[in-house]
């Protein structure tokens, strides 16, 4: 089956849908080909066409474990049977050295999830009205431009364009409405009068239109913090 062509809309989607995340994580290159029907390879390609640093595929499964590295994990994942996340886990385990995605595979391969604690699940925040939701679908499927939505709504640009990527996601429009105007987005901060101390990190990416990734690798080059990610001390781990 021939995959889709990249037209400008879905140029545009996938700009979106990555947010300010470098380098581009396969994970990320994953979820981005699942979104937009297409190959892992064709996400990637098109990505470094267009300038990004995309982490290479045969890197992504991360640092390997030692023989005394797996034997600490399994005595860790053992002794503390269903207290902690992958998350957790990963966080205490070897200074954070690993992460969730590489201590997942590995508790799996040694047959012991059922000794991982369930992530919580998330609830989601509903930013936009079922009203104001089937407006938004109505004015971007007659074509309408983000300032025009932004402006019938009474919301930012930033939010409107944030709110297309999850009506794009869940299949509700076919594409991301364009802008009218356009300006360079190297003077412009995203996170401007964005309270992020007080909000997720699922709801400042809805609100500014990038991926949580995007979000997470803003608030740590910045030292920010939001309410459930600490992006001060994610960049203090790091030096």
């Amino acid at each position: 089956m021939a995959l889709p062509k990249w037209t400008d809309e879905r140029t545009e989607a996938l700009t979106n849908f990555v947010g300010g995340e470098s380098p581009v994580s396969q994970a990320t290159v994953a979820d981005a080909a699942d979104s937009l029907e297409t190959s892992t390879r064709s996400i990637s390609s098109k990505l470094r066409k267009m300038g990004y640093d995309v982490e290479l595929a045969s890197t992504a499964g991360g640092r390997s474990f030692s023989e005394s590295q797996e034997a600490t994990l399994r005595s860790f994942v053992t002794d503390n049977s269903g207290a902690y996340t992958y998350a957790q886990i990963a966080e205490h385990f070897e200074g954070g050295e690993f992460s969730p995605k590489s201590v997942q595979g590995k508790i799996l391969s040694m047959e012991l999830t059922a000794h991982v604690a369930p992530a919580p699940k998330v609830e989601s925040v509903r930013t936009y009205s079922e009203a104001e939701e089937a407006t938004f679908v109505t004015m971007v499927n007659d074509g309408a431009f983000v300032e025009a939505i932004a402006e019938a709504l009474g919301r930012t640009v930033n939010s409107v364009r944030g709110k297309a990527l999850s009506l794009l996601r869940s299949g509700e429009i076919q594409a991301i409405p364009r802008q009218e105007t356009t300006k360079g987005s190297a003077n412009v901060d995203p996170l401007a009068g964005v309270n992020v101390a007080s909000m997720t990190v699922e709801a400042i990416a809805d609100s500014i239109g990038k991926t949580p990734r995007g979000v997470k690798t803003m608030l740590t080059r910045r030292g920010l913090a939001a309410s459930d990610y600490n992006g001060a001390a994610k960049a203090a781990k790091a030096q």
